[in-house]
C-alpha cells in the first residue's frame, strides 16, 4: 500500500526533527509534571533542544507500550493517559501517527452528515446547547420532522459522497415517545436501505428501547459524556454523568456500536482532557467512534461568552485519544468550520479519520461538501465507504493474529475485562 502526501509529510517532518542541528547549548529546567512520578528536563523555552540531546526527556513507557499495543486495551491508569497526553507535542502527534497506520488506513477519511429532526425545546440544562429551553437562544421548539424530509437530505448527503447518515433530536430521553420511535425506526430502515450507515442520538435510552433501534438496522447511537466526571457539573445538572454511562451500556448491550465522545472549550483544564480520555478509554469497550467537539459560543447560553480553546489543546487530545483507542474512529466535530485547512491536516495527521460535513450540523454551520471535497483531494485523502475499516500497514499487525485474540478475549488485545460498575467505582461517583 503506497503511503498519502499526508503520511509522506509527517514522515519527513519527523526525520527533520530528529536530524541533529548545530545549535547552541540551551539550559534545562528539571520539572515534575502533575500526576508523574518521573522527573522531566523541560527546555525553557519548551520548543528548542541542543543538538545532542534526545527529542524526548520522559519517562514515556505508556507512550512505548501504546506504540507497539497489538490492539486496544481498557486498563489504562489516569497517570498513564496524562503521561501520553504531556509528551512534547510534535513528538505525541508523530507517534499517534504510528499507532494511526497501525490499524487503519490514513488515506481513508469517513464522511457524516447531521441532521436535527426535531429541533429545541429541550428541558436540559447543558450549558452550550443552543436548543435548552432554559436560555434565549432565538431558537424555536419544532416537531419531529416527516420521514420524507429526511429520506431527501439522506439522498442529498450520499450524493455528495457521505457514507455515515446522523439525525438528532432535541429532548432528555424517549419516554411516552413510541410514536416517535415508531417513526425513527422508519427512517433508520428506510436510510439504511440506501446503503448508509445510520446513527442517532435521541438522548436517554432504556435497555428496551435500544433493542427495538437496533431491530430496524441502527448502526451507532451518539451519546457524548462531554467532559471529565469532576468538572461535568460545573456544565450540567440535570442528567448525571452515570445516567450517561447508563446509556452507553444500553447500547453497548443492544449490539449497537458506541459513538461518545465530548466537547472542549467549556472552561476546563488539561486535567479534565485527560479526565474525558479516560473515562472513554477505560469503558468494557472503546467506542467505535470518538467525536472530538470544540465549543461553538451561542448567545443566550451561560457558555456563550467563552473564549476559544487553544488549537494544541485539540491536538493534543486528538492524538491522545487516538493512542490509548487505537481502533476507534476519532471524528472532528463541532467547530472544524473554525479550523485553517492547515490546522484539520495537522488533525488527521494526530489520528483524526472522519468530519461531519454539509450546510448544517443539527443547528450550527457546517463545512459544506464542495470544500471538503477540495480538502481531501489537496492532501491526498479519500472518503472511506459505508461500512469500510481497513487495517492500516499489514506489516506491522497481524489481523488474523489479532482476529484469533479476540475471539479468545485475550487480555493481551483487550485488558482486564471489566464492567460499567467498575468503570463508575474506579472514576468516582457522579454529582
Amino acid at each position: 500500500m503506497s503511503a498519502s502526501p499526508l503520511a509522506k509529510s509527517i514522515a519527513s517532518f519527523a526525520i527533520r526533527a530528529h536530524r541533529p542541528r548545530a545549535l547552541p547549548a540551551i539550559p534545562t529546567l528539571v520539572t515534575t509534571v502533575p500526576r508523574r512520578s518521573a522527573a522531566v528536563a523541560v527546555p525553557d523555552d519548551h520548543v528548542s533542544r541542543s543538538a545532542q540531546e534526545p527529542l524526548v526527556e520522559i519517562n514515556s513507557l505508556p507512550l512505548q507500550d501504546a506504540v507497539k499495543a497489538r490492539g486496544p486495551r481498557n486498563t489504562w491508569t489516569r497517570e498513564e493517559i496524562a503521561a501520553i497526553y504531556d509528551t512534547p507535542l510534535m513528538d505525541l502527534v508523530y507517534n499517534a501517527s504510528t499507532v494511526h497506520r497501525r490499524f487503519h488506513d490514513p488515506s481513508q477519511v469517513q464522511l457524516c452528515t447531521l441532521l436535527s429532526i426535531k429541533t429545541g425545546g429541550c428541558t436540559e440544562d447543558c450549558s452550550y446547547c443552543a436548543q435548552s429551553s432554559r436560555y434565549d437562544t432565538g431558537l424555536k421548539a419544532s416537531k419531529l420532522v416527516t420521514i420524507g424530509s429526511v429520506l431527501k437530505a439522506a439522498r442529498m448527503a450520499r450524493d455528495n459522497g457521505s457514507t455515515r447518515f446522523c439525525m438528532g433530536a432535541a429532548w432528555r430521553d424517549m419516554k411516552g415517545r413510541k410514536s416517535n420511535l415508531r417513526d425513527i425506526k422508519e427512517m433508520i430502515k428506510e436510510v439504511r436501505g440506501m446503503g448508509m450507515e445510520v446513527c442517532v442520538t435521541l438522548g436517554m435510552l432504556d435497555d428496551a428501547q435500544a433493542k427495538e433501534l437496533k431491530e430496524a438496522g441502527l448502526t451507532a447511537y451518539n451519546h457524548n459524556v462531554d467532559t471529565s466526571r469532576e468538572f461535568y457539573p460545573s456544565v450540567i445538572s440535570t442528567r448525571s454523568y452515570d445516567e450517561r454511562l447508563n446509556t452507553i451500556d444500553n447500547v453497548s448491550q443492544a449490539g449497537i456500536s458506541v459513538c461518545s465522545g465530548g466537547i472542549l472549550g467549556l472552561g476546563e483544564n488539561k486535567e479534565d482532557h485527560i479526565g474525558l480520555v479516560y473515562t472513554l478509554a477505560t469503558l468494557p469497550k472503546h467506542p467505535e467512534s470518538v467525536p472530538i467537539n470544540t465549543l461553538v459560543p451561542i448567545p443566550g447560553t451561560p457558555l456563550g461568552d467563552n473564549k476559544p480553546i487553544e488549537f494544541k489543546s485539540v491536538l493534543r487530545t486528538i492524538a491522545t485519544a487516538r493512542i490509548v483507542m487505537p481502533k476507534s474512529i476519532v471524528r472532528l466535530a463541532a467547530g472544524r468550520i473554525t479550523l485553517s485547512e492547515e490546522k484539520q491536516a495537522m488533525c488527521f495527521m494526530a489520528g483524526a479519520n472522519a468530519i461531519f460535513t454539509g450546510d448544517k450540523m443539527l443547528t450550527t454551520d457546517c463545512t459544506s461538501w464542495d470544500e471538503d471535497k477540495d480538502l481531501l483531494e489537496g492532501w491526498g485523502l479519500r472518503p472511506m465507504k459505508s461500512f469500510e475499516r481497513e487495517t492500516g500497514n499489514p506489516e506491522m499487525i497481524d489481523s488474523q493474529l489479532e482476529t484469533d485474540l479476540e475471539k479468545e478475549g485475550s487480555s493481551a488485545l483487550f485488558g482486564t475485562e471489566r464492567s460499567f460498575k467498575q468503570v463508575k467505582l474506579e472514576t468516582g461517583t457522579s454529582a
